[in-house]
């Protein structure tokens, strides 16, 4: 059953947070919401602690909690390539989340 449900996860979503972020949280929520009903592929990153130059920290210092929504197959988020991502910014709900992943995945 597991296999099955691996092969279906088409997307990947990477959430960018920091600790003490009540809002991550409620990410956090939303998204596990979200992968009830349709399994995706996560990663998550702390904006503090990465080491990528340029920082995430510089992009999204006052924004997380942030996702981006890609392709499971697309190349790891690097934050040269952040504004082209399809995303997600501070609060959002299950079928906003699930629209972007419908969007990726007819791109």
């Amino acid at each position: 059953m597991r296999a099955t449900c691996r092969l279906l996860q088409t997307c990947r979503i990477t959430l960018f947070t920091r600790e003490n972020c009540g809002l991550c949280t409620e990410a956090r929520s939303v998204l596990s919401n979200v992968w009830d009903s349709r399994p995706f592929q996560f990663k998550e990153i702390d904006i503090i602690k990465s080491n990528f130059k340029p920082r995430w920290r510089d992009l999204y210092e006052f924004d997380v909690p942030v996702i981006h929504i890609s392709k499971a197959s697309a190349p790891e988020e690097h934050p040269q390539s952040a504004s082209k991502a399809v995303k997600l910014m501070h609060r959002f709900t299950a079928d906003q989340v699930k629209a972007k992943m419908d969007l990726v995945e007819k791109a």
